[in-house]
């Protein structure tokens, strides 16, 4: 999967959300707002392939967190990105 082109992460008055730019995106009216974890996972995918295990990875990298508590958040998170359409298969 990969996120969707067009969309970038933004820091807003302290918070992370990614807003869509481009006419490709003028009719997403959406603004996500992410926690600190999903807005360095983002910043660590973006305009790149990956996948859960690649999402996973990264958590276990930088949290204390076993695998597969990090591969299920890391389904979890990439299940709501291409939900809200921001990123796709």
């Amino acid at each position: 999967m990969h996120t969707k082109k067009g969309f970038e992460l933004r820091n807003i008055c302290g918070e992370s959300v990614v807003i869509a730019e481009g006419k490709e995106n003028i009719d997403f009216s959406s603004i996500i707002e992410m926690n600190k974890t999903s807005a360095y996972l983002w910043k660590s995918v973006e305009g790149k392939d990956f996948s859960s295990e690649n999402l996973a990875k990264l958590l276990t990298d930088n949290y204390e967190v076993n695998y597969a508590t990090a591969f299920q958040d890391a389904e979890e998170i990439a299940h709501k990105w291409i939900k809200a359409g921001i990123a796709e298969e």
